[in-house]
């Protein structure tokens, strides 16, 4: 039983080096210069939250540009963020990723799978307003972090999109069949005896109470557009708690599956899709090169380098045709860090 309220509010906590496992502080993306700007926000508890913007050196005409928070899972971190970055920044698109409160480098003892994650979201939503270097705003988040742009795009209808991948419709259900799926030792009969017992147990601990992550209730009161996204033999969430959400939902909504589980790399179909739904809904500022925004990433410099890093990436010389794909990139330029896994402990 302690195990799976471990699963709720204490999952493995990821550790990472800064240093290490973002994109570097200067890179060159396709030909175009890129910073990452590292900055620390506080909560309305009073935690830091570490951050970065992946954004432009120098943006188009000097005007503001459209970003995205790239929210992660609940063993996840901000490096997850940096497919997301790969992705958008060559449509002219920033990317906002944060360690939520519990979890990464950030403050905050517990994770709560979307009720103070929200509360962390509004916080960076309300400084990236506040520094006027930004248009309009998307989310798009993976498993808790799915969950967790819902409830606040429920509440901010400004939100101009949100990509959801793979989010669970509400908690006590998922809780129930992750009993089944992992044999916790529980007898059937106890299920939802213990469940009572871990509510309480979560309340008294982490202060929120599982039977208010309710996402499919959200869904009936949202109208943000929203692009769903669900590996079709996940079994950790299964696919059929995007169905209901997706079903429930009332804004503008698509959906799309693919193959492999909660944890697999995404597809390049997948990828495209998000690029485009982010264009359609963002209008970022087209260069005067008037690239297309699903052009593949070609090249990743560090800055005072014209070779690849030699962190683990694959030298240009070994490059397969899968390279020329914005997975391929994806595979040479972060192969530690999947995006935002989800575990139980």
């Amino acid at each position: 039983m302690d195990q799976l309220i471990n699963f709720i509010i204490r999952p493995p906590r990821a550790e990472y080096n800064p240093e290490h496992d973002l994109l570097e502080p200067e890179f060159m993306l396709r030909g175009k210069w890129y910073q990452r700007k590292d900055t620390e926000i506080k909560n309305s508890r009073g935690d830091a939250l570490q951050c970065s913007h992946y954004m432009p050196i120098v943006s188009p005409e000097g005007q503001a540009l459209p970003c995205v928070i790239y929210c992660h899972g609940n063993s996840g971190c901000r490096a997850d963020a940096s497919e997301a970055a790969i992705i958008l920044l060559p449509s002219n698109i920033t990317v906002f990723a944060l360690d939520f409160s519990g979890s990464g480098l950030s403050g905050g003892e517990h994770v709560t799978l979307g009720w103070n994650e929200k509360d962390d979201l509004k916080a960076v939503v309300d400084y990236l307003r506040s520094t006027g270097h930004v248009s309009l705003i998307g989310l798009w988040g993976r498993s808790m972090g799915a969950v967790t742009s819902l409830m606040y795009g429920a509440e901010d209808p400004s939100i101009a999109g949100m990509v959801l991948d793979s989010p669970f419709s509400n908690l006590v259900d998922l809780m129930m069949e992750l009993v089944d799926t992992y044999k916790f030792p529980l007898p059937k009969f106890t299920v939802k005896f213990a469940i009572q017992y871990m509510r309480k147990a979560i309340q008294k601990k982490a202060k929120f109470d599982i039977m208010d992550l309710n996402a499919l209730k959200l869904a009936k009161s949202c109208f943000v557009p929203v692009l769903f996204g669900h590996a079709i033999e996940d079994d950790f969430i299964h696919p059929h708690h995007s169905d209901q959400i997706f079903e429930a939902y009332v804004g503008d909504k698509n959906i799309i599956k693919f193959e492999g589980d909660h944890n697999s790399p995404r597809p390049q179909f997948y990828f495209d899709s998000i690029n485009i739904f982010f264009h359609n809904i963002l209008q970022p500022p087209e260069d005067e090169v008037g690239a297309t925004f699903f052009d593949p990433m070609q090249d990743y410099f560090g800055k005072g380098a014209w070779t690849m890093p030699n962190i683990g990436f694959l030298p240009s010389s070994t490059t397969s045709k899968e390279a020329s794909s914005t997975v391929g990139a994806i595979k040479e330029i972060h192969p530690k860090r999947p995006m935002s896994r989800m575990e139980v402990s």
